[in-house]
């Protein structure tokens, strides 16, 4: 299955909306073949996009934009093969953001649809090379080409000029994913594994839903409730406390039933959800001191803004003792997963990236060391 919007004309890279087939706007074989591959693979959707180097002031556009639902394919070789096949390209070099860490040659992550591993996938699809990072890391590195008017704020900071500093952002989707951007020049991102750090659970309904969850000294991760199917066994879990047939078998069904008050269990999993989410992201903000704020990123919870203002999310932030007034100063905001991590990972190419000679040219240097294959 294939999703594509498209636009009349193209943008810049750091232009959210650029979203254009090659064929449509008369790409030159030369572009074609010389442009570079970016691609943002979670557990359910693959996002890919054509990026083309402007040589004037080192920007870039993307010249066609597609998202793949991952089921629907064998493997992600298949996908990278459906993209080219359509825009009718065959670039050099692919820049693969993708969900889970990177462990003797094959990306680690138990959500993920199929196994990746980017050395066979050059082999496989005939590039020169396949540079790997982690999805969260991407959509940290778009965050600092997306203006603060583009996201949806969720808690405005108590100062009235926003201070400089490290930005955190967390993404909740089939997984539970948080990286750290850090201002400079280039800026630099730091990936985490936060989402697996063990869940915290007060005194009351929560301490009873992580018995449900958990058994006897066992683990117990963020990502076990901060994601899609941490939802659902969310709702699993209070139904066997509160004695309900769990009627909604899927996150999405348990998000339109809270959103519409048409379950009491629905929308008390949601506001639970809400509440450990706003613990968390308060961890992270005090761990890396993110005065730059904190961006929440996915579809998932863009569509659920209203919602979190009116729950614990953000008295759980707070929440934190003698901590809260520096609380008070770090802004929120939501911002659509969408083309951002495609963008990111096209950002993190050119910025790790230095031209040899022509801009055009293949013979490229890097100057930090990237997972490339």
């Amino acid at each position: 299955m294939t999703e594509m919007t498209a636009s009349t004309s193209s943008g810049p890279l750091d232009d959210a909306q650029a979203n254009v087939a090659a064929t449509q706007i008369g790409v030159s074989v030369d572009i074609r073949d010389r442009g570079f591959l970016a691609a943002d693979v979670g557990g359910t959707h693959a996002r890919l996009g054509l990026i083309a180097p402007v040589a004037q002031g080192g920007r870039s556009e993307i010249l066609a934009y597609r998202m793949y639902r991952c089921s629907d394919h064998p493997h992600l070789e298949d996908i990278v093969r459906c993209f080219c096949e359509e825009i009718g390209v065959q670039p050099r070099e692919l820049v693969l953001a993708c969900a889970g860490y990177m462990h003797a040659g094959s990306v680690i992550n138990k959500n993920l649809a199929w196994r990746v591993m980017p050395q066979a996938m050059k082999e496989a699809l005939g590039f020169e090379s396949v540079t790997f990072l982690n999805d969260l890391e991407a959509l940290a590195y778009a965050v600092g080409r997306v203006p603060g008017h583009k996201a949806t704020m969720l808690k405005a900071p108590i100062a009235a000029t926003p201070e400089n500093g490290p930005i955190v952002v967390v993404g909740p989707g089939t997984g539970l994913g948080a990286a750290v951007w850090f201002p400079g020049a280039p800026p630099r991102v730091m990936t985490t594994e936060a989402g697996h750090t063990q869940l915290a659970a007060r005194v009351g309904i929560e301490q009873q839903v992580l018995a449900q969850l958990a058994q006897a000294d066992s683990h117990v991760s963020y990502e076990t409730v901060l994601s899609g199917p941490g939802l659902h066994r969310l709702y699993i879990a209070l139904c066997a406390i509160r004695d309900r047939y769990p009627s909604l078998a899927e996150p999405a069904a348990i998000t339109c039933a809270a959103l519409a008050d048409d379950d009491d269990v629905a929308r008390e999993a949601l506001a639970l959800f809400c509440g450990w989410l706003g613990s968390f992201t308060a961890d992270l903000a005090m761990l890396y001191g993110a005065t730059g704020g904190i961006y929440l990123a996915g579809g998932f919870l863009s569509s659920m803004v209203d919602f979190m203002r009116q729950s614990p999310f953000v008295e759980r932030f707070l929440d934190k003792g003698v901590v809260r007034p520096f609380l008070q100063k770090i802004p929120i905001r939501v911002i659509d997963h969408d083309r951002h991590g495609v963008i990111g990972a096209a950002s993190w190419h050119l910025d790790n990236c230095v031209n040899v000679g022509n801009p055009w040219g293949s013979e490229r240097e890097a100057c930090s060391p990237g997972l490339k294959f």
